[in-house]
């Protein structure tokens, strides 16, 4: 079974109509999560993981403060050569700084892992969640968003979030945490170092603000942007055809030119913003450090600090370039990453499609359940309706079909009634509740099926997770389809869809019958469900479709009126309002908009016949003509 989007018969009847042919830029995006918001879902995903944090957190502090002792080593080891003291002297500092370099090396790869850890379970768990999401958004709301936006987040997005996770995490918990004891160690050797040092706190500091306020939009525009490129390039490449046909590639390149130029230019924005930031850092390093230098001096020409403290303060200081580096500039990574990480929150946290519990079909028997639909309107676009108060009802496991010329609202209707859209006004009762709201009560088949790359079996099974190989048998058989699936090279074992065993598009269908029948709802949309098979192909699909739908309650978008006529009840649309409801004897018989579509229909029918004999007797003449002496 499938909704596939954009599978409209009707010639404006879905938002293709309004965006997508006319290639505009108005998509209304998926949503993106407030910064507040962000934060906040990054606190639920670590809170079950408190001990894993605090563990690594500690694994990380106690690397930096064992790696602290390198400098007061040092420094002591540049005031015994400056008092001279015997070789022997050096013996001791030598072997503790080999000591402490062991150390630091064997907590950092502690600490790092554990953080590593850390946060690839959380990525885990936020992809978990941002696939769930995605697969329960509405329908109508991936159609306005466009598959770009999706796809960004889904490709892009994660990846940059991945990387922060795997590369600059870690390295930012060990920056900060070097930062904050260093600063701490200046203090303890005399608390002038720490104030010298403190100098150049206001240019980072200011550094940092300068950067953040302009990276921020910067990359949340560069997100939305790329977005936008990719749904160009998916337009333009999936309707190659259509673009070739009606002699279109020079708009087609031409908009997916302008998209790009838009993204490369807000990426090179960004380069410019990241060069700005690396010559204000350098800044404030040398004012540092000519402040520690100076402090130094003053305080051993006084006699207040050995040169070796001395030393030892000027080497913590420098030690500092690498952790404040690190950190101030993993603010690149970490604004790309947030941006992502909001844009994925957004999508997790919008309004899916029906409840959790709508997972799988229910166990034991079925009510049958009757469709009200009441004074329904639609529109795509404000001030294009497609569809004017409509009022049906559908009687428990009653088949009615659904008629009318191209765009005249039928595709629309039935994607309403199947919770794939909600109406713009009016209500759609299923059984007692809105389609969205009522579980596994209505499923949809449209003309466009999807093969699901994996066993054919395992496609089945999506409609039922828990069925055997005898329902699945049962399943095809009952749409006529068990013949050709056990025939396959490795019968229902056999790998179909993409990479796999090709079905054809008459077969494809039948396998969306056969989920249907697998899922067993009490009410069935067919939206043209037979209408990509040739004439015998239709036939066979018609009587494979007849008996999907015993037991339920059924609408039926036809494509061919021989449908409706084998249908309990007839609905005529025109212009987005029924015209018409009856039998197929009563509506033939008022000689109105049906009557019309019969006459039509049967008149191309006995065409078709009559050149289909006029080209059979032209072959046995021709076979005649050739059997002769």
């Amino acid at each position: 079974m499938t909704a596939a989007p954009g599978a409209y018969d009707d010639a404006h009847d879905g938002p293709d109509g309004a965006r997508g042919r006319h290639g505009g830029d108005a998509r209304d995006l998926l949503p993106t999560a407030t910064p507040a918001r962000t934060r906040a879902a990054v606190r639920e995903l670590l809170r079950p993981r408190r001990a894993l944090a605090w563990t690594a957190f500690a694994m990380m502090a106690a690397a930096t403060a064992v790696g602290l002792l390198t400098q007061p080593l040092l420094g002591h080891i540049v005031d015994l050569v400056t008092d001279r003291r015997e070789a022997g002297a050096l013996t001791l500092p030598v072997v503790l700084l080999v000591a402490v370099a062991a150390g630091q090396g064997v907590l950092t790869a502690i600490g790092r892992t554990m953080v590593s850890r850390l946060g690839e379970t959380v990525l885990a768990e936020l992809r978990e969640r941002f696939v769930e999401r995605a697969l329960r958004l509405p329908l109508d709301r991936l159609e306005k968003a466009g598959s770009g936006d999706l796809t960004a987040r889904v490709t892009r997005d994660v990846s940059r979030v991945a990387e922060a996770v795997r590369g600059a995490l870690p390295q930012l918990a060990s920056s900060v945490l070097a930062i904050v004891l260093t600063l701490g160690a200046l203090a303890v050797l005399d608390w002038r170092f720490l104030l010298a040092a403190l100098l150049a706190v206001p240019v980072q500091a200011y550094t940092a603000r300068w950067y953040v306020r302009r990276a921020v939009p910067l990359y949340a525009r560069e997100r939305v942007a790329t977005g936008a490129q990719q749904q160009q390039l998916l337009d333009t490449v999936s309707g190659a055809a259509t673009v070739r046909a009606h002699r279109l590639e020079a708009l087609h390149a031409g908009r997916v030119d302008a998209r790009s130029r838009a993204a490369v230019d807000l990426r090179l924005r960004g380069v410019r913003l990241l060069m700005g930031f690396y010559n204000r850092l350098h800044v404030a390093e040398y004012l540092g450090l000519s402040a520690v230098l100076v402090a130094g001096y003053v305080l051993v020409r006084d006699g207040s600090a050995s040169i070796g403290t001395a030393t030892a303060a000027a080497l913590y200081f420098h030690s500092l370039f690498g952790p404040v580096n690190v950190a101030l500039v993993l603010l690149d990574d970490a604004q790309a990453a947030t941006a992502g990480l909001a844009r994925l929150v957004g999508v997790v946290d919008a309004r899916e499609q029906a409840p959790a519990g709508r997972t799988g079909p229910a166990e034991g028997p079925r009510p049958a359940v009757g469709v009200s639909v009441s004074g329904v309107s639609h529109a795509y676009e404000p001030g294009r309706p497609v569809l004017h108060g409509v009022d049906l009802e559908l009687r428990p496991k009653e088949k009615v079909a659904l008629v009318g010329a191209s765009g005249a609202g039928k595709s629309t209707l039935a994607k309403l009634l199947a919770g794939i859209h909600v109406p713009a006004a009016g209500s759609i009762d299923v059984g007692g509740a809105a389609p969205d709201e009522s579980g596994r009560t209505v499923a949809l088949v449209t003309q466009e099926v999807h093969v699901f790359a994996g066993r054919l079996a395992d496609d089945l099974r999506l409609a039922r997770p828990g069925a055997g190989d005898g329902e699945l048998r049962e399943a095809l058989a009952r749409v006529g389809a068990l013949g050709w699936a056990e025939a396959l090279p490795e019968g229902l074992d056999t790998v179909v869809g993409e990479g796999g065993h090709r079905l054809t598009a008459d077969r494809a269908q039948q396998l969306a019958l056969a989920r249907l029948v697998l899922a067993d709802p009490p009410v069935a949309v067919l939206d043209e469900a037979t209408a990509e098979a040739g004439s015998l192909g239709a036939r066979r699909l018609e009587e494979a479709a007849e008996r999907a739908l015993e037991g339920r309650t059924a609408l039926v978008v036809a494509h061919r009126l021989s449908q409706a006529a084998a249908a309990d009840r007839v609905v005529v649309m025109e212009e987005g309002r029924v015209a018409e409801s009856g039998t197929h004897d009563e509506l033939r018989a008022a000689d109105g908009p049906y009557a019309a579509l019969w006459r039509a229909w049967s008149a191309g029918r006995a065409a078709d016949a009559e050149q289909d004999a006029e080209r059979v007797a032209e072959r046995q003449a021709g076979g005649t003509g050739r059997s002769g002496p």
